[in-house]
């Protein structure tokens, strides 16, 4: 046995895709210690629908059955009219995704805030370490290591965390995925984050509210309209519906609050009171489609939110950011086990960002702009991708192969393995 080419990684943010990597490498056996700036997991509302491409990583993970015991999977998925709320196009991935070589890939929901708490049981159990209130500051590497100062935080005092003391932390590799607002990439490139912010905000609720049984509606609906534009998708098995709308940029979170029953009663169907449903959580968005120059740079890597952004309508994010977590995963065990070098983070730069370039940023733009179309009566006719749903409808093997087009956001990092050493 000859000694392992590195002996530990450290990554940065305890959300989503750190702990679903820090999950993959500590049941491949790598050290692993995962640093989070706030004192518990993030409860706001946030991605609950995880796509066809996540799916993989999902079962390489170990996590599969909770999640589909806790959670839902969702087979229809429509485009509808704001005042009749009329079906436009859509589909039904029931005997189309369900069983792909003996894998269920339709899209899988379960609420972020119980998947984080999932994976990072998992990763304690696996001996994978994860230290709360460590707020990194400050990421630099030389060639032999990386390393971060951080800042250990406690209490508040005038709204502020108090830090308790200063440390550093070394490591062989180090990941940031600490969000849109990375530290770990304003260590690299400061506040060069190329891209845009949209011109629009969105608020996102949990909410329950009796869609199905009262008015038909299917697991994910998308109402378009420029400005009533909203998406109400089912998320938990008790009925609970991500309700995402659109509101007028500009307001304060307290305008948007003493604006949402008249909001709900204008867009959704029904027009109900406040009394006849019930917010669980409700959290304004600004929305941003944005790319970091490189996702690695020497002994420093970017994930998901950290490395990219684009707008939530489709779950591109957050099914994107899995996606870059297991190949990521792939660079770093083909290196532990000898079987890689380090170029292939390199790759794993190039390759990602060429993803978001082809396939997450223009998608994604595009599905914002078809639920905000100006004229929803004739966005059909004017819409390739919905002429298409629609004639799947009709013809199952088509319509497959269309939702397998998806998996076009994953690459095989594995290909780029060199011969295997013994270690």
């Amino acid at each position: 046995m000859t000694e392992r080419p590195f002996k530990k990684v450290i990554i940065v943010g305890a959300g989503p895709s750190g702990l679903l990597l820090a999950l993959l490498l500590v049941k491949h056996g790598i050290p692993v210690l995962v640093l989070e700036a706030s004192h518990q997991l993030d409860q706001q509302p946030r991605a609950a629908h995880y796509g066809t491409p996540a799916i993989p990583e999902f079962r390489r993970a170990g996590i599969l059955p909770q999640m589909r015991e806790r959670g839902l999977i969702l087979s229809t998925m429509c485009w509808r009219r704001p005042d009749t709320f009329e079906w436009i196009s859509g589909f039904d991935a029931r005997g189309v995704l369900d069983n792909i070589d003996g894998e269920d890939l339709r899209t899988h929901c379960f609420v972020l805030q119980d998947l984080d708490a999932l994976m990072l049981e998992e990763v304690r159990r696996l001996g994978g370490e994860i230290l709360f209130n460590h707020r990194v500051v400050k990421v630099e590497q030389d060639e032999g290591k990386a390393w971060l100062d951080v800042e250990v935080v406690e209490g508040e005092e005038d709204g502020k965390k108090q830090v308790k003391e200063k440390k550093r932390f070394e490591a062989d590799y180090i990941v940031g995925c600490d969000g849109a607002g990375s530290v770990v990439r304003k260590s690299l490139f400061g506040d060069d984050f190329p891209g845009f912010t949209w011109d629009a905000q969105i608020i996102a609720t949990n909410t329950f509210y009796d869609f199905e049984g009262k008015f038909g509606f299917h697991d994910a609906n998308f109402i378009i309209h420029p400005e009533h534009f909203y998406m109400a998708a089912r998320i938990t098995q008790d009925g609970m519906y991500r309700v995402t709308y659109g509101e007028k940029p500009g307001l304060t979170r307290e305008e948007y609050l003493a604006r949402q029953p008249w909001k709900f009663e204008t867009i959704l169907p029904g027009n109900p009171k406040p009394s006849e449903y019930r917010i669980v959580n409700f959290s304004p968005y600004k929305m941003h489609q944005r790319c970091a120059p490189k996702f690695t740079v020497g002994r420093i890597m970017l994930a998901a939110d950290a490395a990219h952004l684009c707008n939530p309508w489709g779950g591109l994010g957050i099914t994107g950011g899995f996606v870059d977590v297991g190949g990521l995963y792939d660079c770093l065990a083909g290196i532990w086990d000898g079987k890689a070098d380090p170029g292939i983070l390199d790759i794993y730069s190039e390759k990602r960002i060429e993803k978001w370039k082809t396939v997450i940023d223009p998608i994604s733009q595009e599905n914002f702009r078809r639920v905000t179309d100006s004229d929803p009566q004739t966005r059909l006719e004017r819409d390739e991708f919905m002429q298409l749903l629609r004639k799947g409808k009709e013809d199952q093997p088509f319509l497959k192969e269309l939702l397998l087009g998806f998996n076009e956001v994953r690459y095989d990092f594995t290909q780029h393995y060199t011969e295997r050493r013994d270690v």
